[in-house]
This record gives C-alpha cells, structure tokens and sequence, in this order.
C-alpha cells in the first residue's frame, strides 16, 4: 500500500469531517447569497424588523463564512500530511450541505419559523424542491462516503 494511501485510511474521518465543515459553509452562504441577498425572499430571522433581519442575515453570513475558512485550515493539513481523499471530501461535503439545507428546511422554516423561502406565493412547491433537493444531497453523500470506508 502506498503512503499516501496509508495516510487517506488514518485521516478518512477527518476527509469526512473537513468536506461536512465545507458543505454547512458552501450552502450557508449559496442560502445567504442568493436568497436573502440577491433575490430578497427573505433573511434569517424574519419576526421583527428590517434591521434585525439584516443583523441576522450578518451572523448567518459570518458562520457560513467561518464553517468555509475553518475547513480551509483542516483541507491544508491533510494535503500537507498526504492524507487528501477527494472522493471521500466530496461525499463530506455533500452530506453536510444536504444536512444543513434538510435542518433549515424543516427545523427553522417548519418548527421554529424563523423565516419562508418565500412569501405571498404557494410555499409547497418551494418547500418540497427545497427538501427534495436535501435529501438527494444527503443521500449521494452517504453513498460516496460508504463506497470510501475501506
């Protein structure tokens, strides 16, 4: 076995891990550009004011942000170890923004009601492309993350 296939075995979990941290940041900030800034439909807590939404917005922009540049540093650490697995990164990424979409689409839209994907429109179609679309992510994700546990 080569070393650096020896390495991507030790560091699977943190490939995995890495990819999760890059997914919840890459559609926390897809969610916060093109939702809440591009197309106004809405910002991340809707149940007050313009301003509190646009603080709200910030925040939400600063995690995405932060989840982004953290796994940045953990995706250097692997390619500086040899340890990189892009198929394995890949499935991480895609199971952490299916996730992330899936855990905002029912638990802060539905549950919390913290915000709509849209307002003054018929919200089913939205909603299901919405969670569909999670799922899907989820669902590739796990796949690619089983076919690169061995």
């Amino acid at each position: 076995m080569t070393d650096k296939r020896n390495n991507q075995l030790i560091y699977a979990k943190q490939n995995m891990w890495t990819g999760i941290l890059f997914g919840f940041g890459l559609i926390a900030f897809i969610d916060e550009v093109v939702f809440h800034q591009l197309l106004h439909w809405h910002h991340f807590y809707d149940k007050s004011t313009k301003d509190i939404g646009l603080v709200s917005d910030g925040l939400f922009h600063a995690f995405s942000f932060f989840a982004t540049i953290g796994s940045s540093f953990l995706l250097a650490d692997l390619h500086r170890r040899h340890a990189f697995w892009l198929k394995r990164w890949i499935g991480g990424i895609l199971l952490g923004a299916g996730v992330f979409q899936l855990y905002d689409g029912i638990i802060q839209h539905k549950l919390m009601g913290l915000h709509q994907i849209r307002y003054n429109v018929n919200i089913v179609p939205y909603d299901l492309i919405w969670n569909i679309s999670a799922v899907i992510m989820i669902v590739i994700g796990l796949v690619l993350l089983n076919r690169t546990r061995r």
